[in-house]
């Protein structure tokens, strides 16, 4: 079989390893008639004969980039195609070998691939249960279960109790689904709620959250912490056994403490999943100790601090609310609240779960589910078994022989008279005693081991999960000064940089901070990812991108919506001006990381709200007739590739910069196949230049066999709806006289395409040239050759050799490097460099801002108004703001202060300033016999001279030499010619000193003008002049008095 190697000139696939292009292996089946045929072992038991295709693989759909190393890779279009077409066979590898870039220190865009789970040995991966269920439980039952529960449902009643946990149950449990739907929209890799904010939302909003979520992660170690410290001191008083004094006593236990949990951490996730199960049993055991509690048959000293079992009385004078003093339902959910922020415990390390598509959302709900049951659960049988005020005296029992009237209370009607607790404050019922858990318990110690489990679960919880999404965001390098924590250690990769981190921070907290100040700010920065990731949920599916598909169907993106907007009120409930801190902080991060750009593209949903709103605001437009007031010019510029002739962009961007549609066109010439390869390979390269270089242009390409025939192609089907460019702009072509009749017809024939067409034309002449073409290339081989040395250098020293290589540590500035060479091989001679030089400063001169000048604007026939518009356009950009508009008109002798007034009052009608309106009244005359010697001589190489020849001998001339200048012409156009020349003498004298300079470009009549002739003038009218600006409207107005 005749093979054919896939990379041959005609196209590149960049996943294709040409070293593999040995003869495979075929197995040889023999056919009935005795024939056989070579078939591929991998696609033969699919479709019973040879081919190169490949059946689906998920391996195909792995990002570049994987962390795995290797990718599937399926044959690209154009190697199935010209298989076909040449009745050949291409080897495509299985297989490749990326480079791993993107796998660590820059952003990677591998959403789809992870380590397989047997390729990393050792490492721990936990299921839903351990991962998941486990660490939202501990982290959602806190301290509040056991101390301030009590006092939410004293304060508020059962009734308003339950609306408290339901609204905070409604809250979360909208979060988790909208976590679940985004989750289970394709494979989560570490990171957590920044991970999945980021990818739904983009790096702006991930990159801002993340830092801050991860910081709030930090100090509530430190709040947790500080809440067990407290708890121990407490005991401590109780025993007289205080080491130095309650507040430094907290301080010491709670360092302590932060070094023990975060051995614990440091040792590995298996160690701290095994204390987190520890701990979990401890506090199954306190829970289930304060139904038992409740159900013991009360002691005389319980009911008098207010405990007297189930009773329906009790429960029923429960039910309504009795806030004191300033508390009012608010208030009172606001304190509660806190206590349902752990349900992102298990997504925060998404990087340690088994599968985590499939852990979070239900591991997430399913705790959300149970630790609101139990809130409820231990909140009712309290209601129903603890009144509000209790004295704890034993004085205060009701001795039934006294036939004592009760006041309608129900402990008045179980045998105590608690009214004392309305004239002065007692210390004991639900509204006074934190520690009425205790009390009602079975065993009261085992109430205060529970504590201590919730506080230390929750530390250990944080204490995992900040430098978990703290690595992931420096992974992800949107804070380049914060990559150092993104390296990992051990078979976990554990963040043990960010262990250390977070320790620094909440042991300073402990010293220093005040917690009870802070503790508002934390729990908005939790609400404020809450917020995020259900408007993540809402935006995606709002975008309706197709790569929107989530496996888990149960959400909604109005309810989605809706969790979104609770979670930003909640916020302002719990504390608004910690609502706006956060809010403020958030913002500036935002706006640093937009300002940044850090180079990622995770295809995030506000890529396709814009995608989408882009498509919706161009069908608007196209419903609109154009109207001259919203005139604004969409500049097709035909610059080649981007990087070449920068001057031409750059005043082309000028024009347009963000306001109008900019098109950098290149055509690229010769047989098509060639063609299109090099178009297919220059499309994304010259796009990331102008994003770089911050053109806001935009770049397309074309391939065809002549260059006038694709520049005709960009010019009919370049834009979209109204956004359709409405004026060419092209460079002046320095070497028409050497270009040959071809480039010569070629050239003028875009310029008439162009006018047949109706497009403003532009015309763009600097006396060094355009053309940057060779010291692009110069200085692309200079940074090769650098790039080279570097390696070689790189190579030599972890050899043990010594570099002296000629590139090392160069740092020369490009354009010195451009300026001193043409090649690497080849030093250009000194005339060469120097003109080199200037063509370099000359290219760079639209670039920079311009100096305190004029803008000439000869006007001088009316186009509609693109010779005025343009120039004026400039003055309000600021790299122009420094120049002035001077006016000159073309005016009859005699009549010069009349023809200023006009000009004056029409310039004032279109409200347009300029410094000086100068009418020229001497264009007439003839031009000087040196000007006219020159231009004979620039034209003498493309003149046929058959004036003297006969008729006969003229024509066949004629006939022979086409594109030649005729007498005939010349004489036809003599006025014309003379006008050009003239023109010229007169901007040698008024112009020359201008910053740029404005002329109505000349029109040649198709079919009676050559080709020659036409360049002739445009070169004669513009020659020895500062930057020049040839502009043609379409003679359709796009200026306008009318408000």
């Amino acid at each position: 079989m005749e093979r054919i190697t896939s990379n041959g000139g005609e196209h590149v696939n960049p996943a294709y390893d040409a070293t593999l292009d040995g003869p495979p292996m075929y197995d040889e089946p023999n056919l009935s008639n005795g024939d056989h045929r070579t078939v591929r072992p991998s696609v033969v038991s699919a479709f019973g004969h040879d081919t190169l295709d490949r059946v689906p693989n998920i391996d195909f759909y792995r990002n570049k980039g994987s962390v795995s190393g290797h990718r599937a890779v399926r044959p690209s279009l154009q190697e199935l195609h010209d298989v076909f077409q040449k009745n050949g066979a291409i080897s495509v590898p299985d297989t490749v070998q990326d480079d791993g870039e993107g796998s660590s220190g820059t952003p990677s865009e591998d959403l789809e691939s992870a380590i397989p789970i047997k390729a990393a040995k050792g490492a721990v991966k936990f299921g839903w249960i351990r991962g998941v269920l486990v660490r939202c439980m501990l982290n959602i039952w806190g301290v509040m279960l056991f101390i301030r529960l009590s006092w939410v449902f004293g304060q508020a009643g059962w009734g308003l109790g339950m609306v408290v946990i339901g609204l905070s149950c409604v809250v979360t449990t909208i979060t988790g689904l909208s976590m679940s739907a985004i989750c289970t929209n394709g494979v989560v890799r570490g990171g957590g709620a920044y991970y999945l904010i980021s990818r739904s939302l983009g790096p702006e909003f991930g990159g801002s959250i993340g830092l801050i979520f991860a910081f709030a992660n930090a100090v509530a170690v430190a709040m947790y912490v500080v809440g067990f410290a407290e708890t121990v001191v407490d005991l401590l008083k109780e025993n007289d056994l205080l080491m130095i004094d309650p507040l430094n006593d907290i301080r010491i236990i709670g360092c302590i403490t932060v070094v023990v949990l975060l051995g614990i951490s440091v040792a590995g996730m298996e160690w701290e999943a095994k204390a987190q199960i520890v701990l979990l049993f401890i506090l199954l055991a306190a829970i289930v100790n304060v139904f038992v509690g409740t159900g013991i048959p009360a002691t005389n000293l319980k009911k008098e601090q207010g405990f007297f079992n189930y009773d329906s009385r009790i429960f029923l004078e429960n039910f309504a609310p009795a806030f004191r003093g300033s508390e009012t339902f608010f208030s009172v959910f606001a304190i509660f609240f806190p206590a349902a922020t752990g349900i992102l415990a298990g997504a925060n390390i998404s990087g340690d779960l088994r599968d985590a598509q499939a852990a979070i959302p239900k591991g997430t709900l399913l705790a959300i589910l149970i630790t609101g049951i139990t809130y409820l659960g231990v909140a009712l049988c309290v209601s129903a078994s603890v009144v509000r005020d209790a004295t704890g005296n034993a004085t205060d029992f009701i001795n039934q022989t006294l036939n004592v009237q009760c006041n309608g209370s129900a402990a008045c009607e179980l045998g105590y008279d608690f009214s004392a607790c309305q004239v002065v404050e007692c210390k004991y019922g639900l509204m006074n005693n934190f520690q009425v858990m205790t009390m009602v318990s079975g065993f009261g110690p085992l109430i205060i081991a529970g504590t201590f489990s919730a506080t230390l679960s929750s530390a250990l919880a944080s204490l995992v999960s900040a430098p978990k999404v703290f690595q992931a965001l420096c992974k992800d390098n949107i804070y380049k000064i914060l990559h150092f924590f993104a390296k990992g250690v051990g078979k976990n990769d554990e963040p043990i940089r960010g262990y250390v981190l977070t320790f620094i921070i909440s042991v300073a907290f402990i010293l220093i901070g005040d917690l009870n100040a802070i503790a508002p700010i934390i729990s908005n920065f939790f609400l404020a990812s809450y917020a995020l990731i259900n408007f993540s949920c809402f935006h995606a599916s709002w975008a309706k991108s197709p790569g929107w598909r989530p496996a888990y169907k149960y959400y909604n993106m109005w309810i989605s919506l809706l969790g979104a907007l609770l979670c930003c009120g909640v916020m302002f409930v719990i504390n608004w001006w910690a609502a706006l801190l956060t809010y403020v902080i958030e913002i500036l991060l935002y706006i640093y990381v937009t300002v940044n750009k850090p180079d990622v593209n995770w295809g995030s949903s506000t890529q396709a709200v814009t995608f989408v709103s882009a498509v919706s605001n161009a069908l608007s437009l196209s419903g609109v007739d154009d109207h001259v007031k919203n005139f604004r010019p969409q500049i097709l510029v035909l610059t080649g590739p981007a990087r070449n002739r920068p001057a031409l962009l750059d005043l082309a961007h000028s024009f347009t910069k963000t306001y109008g549609l900019c098109l950098t066109c290149e055509v690229f010439v010769g047989p098509k196949a060639e063609a299109l390869n090099d178009m297919n390979a220059s499309m994304e390269k010259n796009q990331l230049w102008l994003r770089k270089t911050k053109r806001k242009a935009f770049y397309a390409a074309v391939a065809c066999e002549e260059f006038r025939e694709g520049t005709d192609s960009l010019l009919q089907a370049s834009g979209l709806g109204r956004m359709k460019p409405n004026t060419l702009m092209i460079g002046f072509k320095r070497n028409w006289r050497t270009a040959g009749t071809e480039g010569v017809q070629s050239y003028v024939g875009i310029l008439h395409d162009a006018f047949d067409y109706e497009y403003g034309s532009v015309m763009l002449r600097i006396e060094e040239g355009l053309d940057t073409a060779h010291i692009v290339e110069a200085q692309d081989e200079m940074l090769q050759a650098e790039k080279d040395q570097r390696a070689l250098d790189k190579e030599l020293m972890q050899s043990g050799g010594k570099s002296k290589g000629l590139f090392r540590k160069s740092r020369n500035s490009s354009q010195q490097v451009l300026t001193t060479r043409v090649s690497v091989c080849a030093p250009p001679s000194p005339q060469v460099a120097k003109m080199n030089e200037k063509l370099v400063q000359a290219s760079m001169q639209f670039k920079k801002k311009q100096p305190k000048g004029t803008i000439d604007v000869w006007w001088l026939f009316d186009d509609g108004g693109l010779t005025l518009l343009l120039p004026y356009i400039l003055t309000t950009r600021k790299k122009w703001k420094d120049c002035t508009l001077r006016i000159f008109i073309a005016g009859q002798p005699g009549q010069t202060e009349k023809d200023r007034q006009e000009m004056k009052s029409l310039l004032h009608k279109f409200r347009i300033n300029c410094t000086d309106i100068i009418v020229i009244d001497d264009i007439h005359i003839q031009p000087s016999s040196d000007s006219l010697k020159k231009f004979d001589e620039m034209i003498a190489p493309f003149r046929l001279r058959e004036g003297s020849k006969d008729y006969e001998v003229a024509e066949a001339m004629k006939k022979e030499h086409p594109s030649k200048i005729t007498d005939e012409e010349l004489s036809s156009f003599e006025e014309k010619t003379n006008l050009q020349i003239r023109l010229n003498e007169v901007l040698q004298q008024n112009s020359k000193s201008a910053n740029l300079i404005v002329v109505s470009m000349p029109i040649a009549r198709k079919g009676a003008v050559s080709d020659f002739l036409y360049m002739a003038w445009l070169d004669i009218l513009t020659k020895d002049l500062p930057p020049t600006l040839l502009i043609r409207g379409n003679h359709k107005s796009v200026l306008t008095f009318y408000s």
